[in-house]
């Protein structure tokens, strides 16, 4: 799991590559809170477009990042998921309370 962090027109973007399943779960959490604590940002972008595979581990991993981000204020957006994950995003309810943006 690769997780990097970019700055863009007030909003944090958080890329995400590899895979986020129960193996990387405690990694990506940990790095994410880290990330998205120390900037303090209101508005965070979930880019997965370099995730090759997400399981329903990474669903709540999303989603814990969401109720932070909520307590802070902001908003969450997720883009760039693959097919596979676009689906599972899509199945659990996700996109109902973080936007899907292209």
């Amino acid at each position: 799991m690769n997780i990097k962090q970019i700055k863009k027109n007030g909003s944090l973007i958080i890329v995400l590559s590899g895979e986020l399943d129960e193996s990387m779960a405690d990694y990506t959490r940990k790095n994410m809170d880290k990330i998205i604590l120390d900037e303090g940002a209101s508005n965070v972008i979930f880019d997965l477009s370099g995730l090759s595979f997400m399981d329903s581990t990474g669903i709540g991993v999303l989603l814990g990042r969401y109720k932070i981000i909520k307590k802070l204020g902001g908003k969450a957006m997720i883009t760039g998921a693959n097919k596979q994950i676009d689906r599972v995003l899509t199945m659990s309810g996700l996109y109902t309370i973080m936007e899907k943006i292209s």
